[in-house]
C-alpha cells in the first residue's frame, strides 16, 4: 500500500484517487498512513478522494462525504451533515462504583448495564448534555464517564435503511 501510494506521488498529482488505502495495513501503519495524507492534503494542497467502507478512515481523513446507493448521490455533505440527517442521539458510557446500583433516568434512555458499566442514549436536543451529566453525577457514584456520537457504522447503516424505504 505504501509502495502504490509513493509511486502515485511521483509526478506530483493536484488530485489523488485512493481506493481502500488502509486495507490489510497493521494499526500502527494505518495510523501512519491516514497522518501522511492528512499532511499531504494540508501541506501539499492535494485533493484526496477517497473510496472506502472503512468507518475509522472515514471519520478520520473526510470533511465531505458522498453517499452513493444504487448508482445515484445519495448524500453530498459533511459528516456531521450525516449525523444530523440520520438522528441527534448522543451516547453516554457510565462507570459506576458500585456494580451493583440498578441505573435509571427519566432523560435516558438505558441500553445495557454491565456490571458497573451502564450505556445510555439520549437526545441533546431535549435535554442538554452538561445538565444530564450534572443529575448523573449528583444522584450516582462515578467512576468514569464518557459522551460519545453513535458509531459512524451504524449511522450509514441507517442511511442506507432509510433510502430502502
Amino acid at each position: 500500500m505504501r509502495c502504490d501510494l509513493a509511486a502515485s506521488l511521483l509526478h506530483r498529482p493536484n488530485i489523488l484517487f485512493l481506493d481502500e488505502p488502509t486495507i490489510g495495513l497493521d494499526a500502527v501503519s494505518k495510523l501512519a498512513m491516514r497522518d501522511f495524507i492528512k499532511r499531504l492534503n494540508r501541506e501539499q494542497g492535494v485533493t484526496v478522494l477517497l473510496t472506502t467502507h472503512d468507518m475509522d478512515d472515514i471519520e478520520s481523513l473526510c470533511s465531505r462525504i458522498i453517499v452513493i446507493h444504487r448508482g445515484q448521490i445519495f448524500l453530498d455533505g459533511t459528516l456531521a451533515e450525516l449525523r444530523a440527517r440520520i438522528t441527534s442521539e448522543r451516547r453516554m458510557i457510565i462507570d459506576l462504583e458500585d456494580e451493583n446500583e440498578t441505573f435509571q433516568d427519566a432523560d435516558a434512555e438505558l441500553i445495557l448495564q454491565e456490571g458497573h458499566r451502564v450505556y445510555l442514549r439520549y437526545d441533546p436536543a431535549k435535554i442538554a448534555t452538561a445538565k444530564l451529566i450534572a443529575r448523573i453525577t449528583r444522584e450516582h457514584a462515578i467512576r468514569d464517564l464518557t459522551v460519545e456520537n453513535p458509531p459512524i457504522e451504524e449511522i450509514v447503516a441507517r442511511l442506507y435503511r432509510e433510502a430502502e424505504a
